[in-house]
């Protein structure tokens, strides 16, 4: 599958690869800062941003997709920013292309099995029939009756695009999201140790990568540190923009 990207800057390659419900338009602050001393490509995964739509959606597949990407755009290899979902799908490429990638930097996410920890989201967002709604206020105020923080909500807004025909749309595959929920939660397959440089990077007040994760971290990725960025959330490069440029400026630079 072809993917959607968006390109910034000149020097080493970095490619991008976001979380659920995520796009290339959530790292534009990020890919700018990055791209002052590397070349950097976000992606839009399949089912998402402005990617094609599949009803096969798992990692071994999006890992190939990426693959396919370094291949259009004569890439032998490259640093890889993976954020949640991102992360398990750069992960999964570690596995069955690790000459792919330089360092790897996984954010906020372990290679385990999770279990619904987004189906409260998943389920106020296809309950909205947005065929009711003039407005993006309105549709905000009523995804605010189940989603509660303000920062999350206006993450996930910007999935809305407006039709041609007038009213909302979703540009992410959303039924297609919903159907195959249950492959994203499962854990990354492995039949190798992924031995290049690795930054796993948590937020304090996220609880996606705990103390005893750190043990599968590090027998799957022996070469790698975990850091916590203070204050920050799951969404660690939306909540904490600052803080998280450093790590990995200062890791991808070494």
């Amino acid at each position: 599958m072809k993917l959607n990207y968006q390109e910034y800057g000149q020097g080493r390659p970095i490619v991008i690869l976001h979380g659920l419900f995520g796009s290339t338009d959530n790292w534009h602050t990020i890919s700018k800062k990055l791209a002052e001393s590397f070349k950097i490509y976000v992606l839009d995964l399949r089912n998402h941003g402005l990617s094609p739509h599949s009803s096969i959606f798992n990692y071994r597949v999006m890992a190939e997709d990426v693959a396919e990407f370094f291949s259009l755009h004569n890439l032998s290899s490259a640093s890889i920013i993976g954020h949640s979902m991102g992360g398990k799908v750069a992960m999964t490429l570690a596995n069955f292309y690790p000459e792919r990638i330089e360092k790897l930097v996984v954010v906020d996410i372990a290679p385990k099995a999770y279990g619904r920890a987004h189906s409260d989201i998943l389920e106020a967002l296809i309950s909205l029939d947005l065929s009711k709604y003039e407005s993006r206020k309105q549709i905000d105020e009523e995804l605010g009756l189940r989603v509660e923080n303000q920062v999350v909500r206006q993450f996930l807004l910007k999935n809305l695009t407006r039709k041609e025909a007038g009213g909302f749309g979703w540009k992410m595959n959303l039924q297609g999201i919903y159907d195959s929920y249950a492959e994203i939660n499962r854990a990354v397959e492995f039949d190798r140790s992924f031995e290049k440089p690795t930054l796993f990077i948590s937020g304090s007040l996220s609880n996606y990568i705990k103390d005893e994760d750190s043990l599968l971290i590090k027998k799957l990725f022996p070469n790698s540190g975990l850091e916590s960025i203070e204050g920050a959330g799951h969404w660690v490069h939306f909540e904490a923009p600052q803080a998280f440029l450093k790590l990995v400026e200062g890791f991808l630079r070494d």
